[in-house]
């Protein structure tokens, strides 16, 4: 039966199109995932680039074959002389091929993709032309099913702009992926210099590592397609041996390391390094205690360790001194107390340029929600000035959507009508350029006045590095409390800690009281659930008393108005709460004049500035010890103390007035 394929020999598509094309084809009638498409697509690239350079002229099919393949007919002199010009690019690329690999695409499919390929010259066309369209084509189909390879185009670009590479510059992704770095950073070098060649910039000075065969083809045809001309995309574990990397770069000029390191190492879902002999190899992987300076390094290694961690550690060594790094990171290792050996490290072997706080749904479109934050280093071994300033910045306008799809988001006028730039083209709803703006403004000794950015000392970073927790509007809060009379929590109240002994009697029955139990506006708890203690999750903890305040400590909500906390009364006295609260007790301070205090915008505030974690954000028992409270007068103390007391007693009385109301039908 012929098949109704709607193809024919047409020279006069554009290149773009033609991509497309080709992907819609094999994905509509090979079966193959979208992933699994794209290296397909990818395989044939490679393929027509060597018959165009060796001068092979296989890479075509004649009328009479086509018309087979459109039969449904198989041309056994057609399959073999593509499959011919694959083992020689399995040879010639055998870096990132292996040699059993096969093209799997039906011969219908290979018919249509020589066909519409064989007329166009890859290798001679214009850069900007091949480039551009393979790098458009790349942002349609990139995302699917390879999240954790795809950064978005913004963030690369923004951090391209904020590190600023120069034509001369030595560039290094460690985790190139699909090459986004790199490409942008070309891109940026471009359109610095006019006279910049190209084509020695990719030979000599553009870098990039990945793991994965499949991924590193991708970004050596990035770079391909570029130049004709041999690139430095090395198929290789970043985490190996630092000699032994550093041997697959033959060019002498990063021989004493690379001018800039550009990446977004894996992280999340990419697991925990846990090889003795690559752990023996970081100083990241072996445990650090605290001292009196800071901390130290011990002997003994660490069980595992996270390899985006590792990579901060490859990524700084890969840097010759004064060289400039920009790295995305989840918050977790900004904030968490936990990792603070890793940043008193960073500080060590760094100066901090910048750091640049991202919006929860930053990378929700291409795969996952972890928050993420970017930190721009230069290498300084030997730290002599610590007398600079660190520039902190918030994007909170992405110009995409934070869902699966991301689609663009534009600035719209006061009538809802999209705002038009120059070239009458919608302008993007972001800010990234904004905080650029500032950056710029900042390394020219100017004066940073903005609402997403501002500068901090650099001997004022004491442990931490997210951008909530210097913020001028923290600390202009914590100024105005400790100017009032301010007292840590841990002063005025025992803040309970051990377990109940209840756990230890499996059998017993006992309520169990939950972050969701908590109606928050009357600081109530108005629903726990009976179960047996063996029952019970593993996050059953406290046993709460009658008098006691209980207040969360983890979970999305805390700091926000929706934070849960409440007055334990004599209903629940006895209960057991999950370990998402703290229980205050043995209070130096009107408990009712604290509750009231910690539904305030001076309490919620530094919560929400203490909070650490990506996933589950929470706040440490060192942190909630710590945050203020501010003491009036007596007699204000007092008032606020009684008439939250009042609103209890009641509600009390409230509950007794329609619990007395009866309904007698005759």
């Amino acid at each position: 039966m012929e098949l109704q394929l709607d193809f024919g020999l047409n020279k006069t598509d554009k290149l773009l199109r033609k991509f497309e094309e080709i992907h819609n084809f094999i994905y509509a009638n090979d079966g193959l995932s979208t992933q699994q498409t794209l290296e397909e697509f990818i395989k044939l690239l490679f393929i027509k680039i060597l018959d165009e350079r060796e001068n092979i002229k296989f890479f075509k099919i004649t009328s009479e074959e086509f018309e087979f393949m459109k039969n449904s007919k198989n041309d056994k002199t057609f399959s073999s002389r593509i499959n011919d010009l694959f083992n020689t690019t399995i040879i010639e690329y055998s870096d990132i091929f292996d040699k059993d690999e096969k093209i799997r695409l039906s011969n219908v499919s290979l018919g249509f993709v020589v066909n519409k390929l064989q007329d166009i010259s890859l290798t001679n066309s214009s850069s900007d032309a091949t480039g551009l369209a393979f790098q458009k084509f790349l942002s349609h189909h990139e995302k699917d099913g390879r999240g954790q390879f795809f950064t978005p185009e913004p963030i690369i670009d923004f951090c391209v702009k904020i590190i600023q590479p120069k034509h001369n510059e030595t560039i290094i992704d460690p985790a190139c992926g699909s090459g986004g770095f790199l490409y942008s950073a070309l891109e940026f070098i471009k359109t610095q210099n006019d006279s910049c060649n190209i084509s020695d910039t990719i030979k000599d000075n553009i870098y990039g590592i990945d793991i994965n065969k499949s991924i590193a083809r991708i970004a050596k045809m990035k770079l391909i397609l570029e130049a004709n001309v041999e690139t430095n995309i090395f198929n290789t574990n970043t985490l190996n041996d630092i000699d032994e990397i550093k041997l697959d770069f033959i060019n002498e000029k990063v021989k004493s390391g690379f001018d800039v390191v550009l990446t977004n190492p894996p992280f999340g879902t990419a697991g925990k390094i846990t090889n003795k002999s690559t752990l023996s190899k970081f100083d990241l992987a072996h445990k650090w205690v605290k001292n009196s300076s800071g901390y130290s390094k011990t002997s003994k290694l660490q069980n595992a360790q996270t390899a985006e961690i590792l990579f901060i550690e490859r990524s700084i060594d890969l840097l010759k001194e004064g060289g400039r790094m920009g790295i995305v990171l989840p918050n977790g290792h900004f904030e968490n107390p936990s990792l603070e050996y890793l940043r008193f490290y960073i500080k060590k072997r760094c100066k901090i340029l910048a750091i640049v706080n991202l919006p929860q749904e930053t990378f929700i479109p291409y795969g996952t929600g972890v928050k993420t934050s970017l930190l721009f280093l230069e290498k300084d071994t030997k730290n002599v000035t610590t007398d600079y300033n660190v520039f902190f910045g918030k994007i909170t306008k992405l110009g995409y959507q934070g869902n699966k799809n991301g689609n663009p988001i534009y600035k719209k006028d006061k009538y809802g009508s999209e705002i038009l730039n120059n070239h009458n083209q919608p302008v993007l709803d972001e800010n990234f350029s904004t905080t650029i703006k500032d950056y710029y403004s900042f390394i020219n000794n100017e004066n940073v006045k903005s609402e997403n950015s501002y500068t901090i000392k650099y001997n004022e970073l004491n442990g931490r590095f997210d951008y909530d927790f210097y913020s001028p509007e923290t600390r202009k809060l914590l100024d105005t409390i400790k100017s009032n009379n301010g007292k840590k929590l841990s002063e005025l109240v025992e803040i309970v800690k051990f377990k109940s002994k209840l756990l230890a009697q499996p059998n017993s029955i006992v309520e169990y009281v939950e972050l969701s139990d908590i109606n928050t506006p009357s600081f109530e708890i108005i629903n726990s659930t009976e179960l047996s203690v063996y029952e019970l999750p593993s996050r059953a903890s406290y046993e709460i008393k009658v008098g006691d305040i209980i207040t969360a400590i983890a979970g999305n909500s805390i700091g926000s108005r929706k934070h849960a906390t409440a007055l334990v009364t004599e209903s629940h006295s006895g209960a057991i709460c999950t370990n998402g609260f703290r229980v205050l007790r043995n209070f130096k301070i009107d408990p009712y004049f604290l509750l009231y205090y910690l539904q305030s915008d001076y309490f919620l505030n530094q919560i929400y500035m203490l909070r650490t974690g990506a996933a589950i954000p929470n706040v440490s028992d060192y942190d909630l010890g710590n945050i203020l409270i501010s003491i009036p007068d007596e007699k204000t103390v007092k008032t606020i103390g009684d008439r939250v007391r009042k609103s209890f007693e009641l509600r009390e009385k409230s509950k007794e007035e329609l619990n007395s109301i009866k309904l007698e039908l005759v």
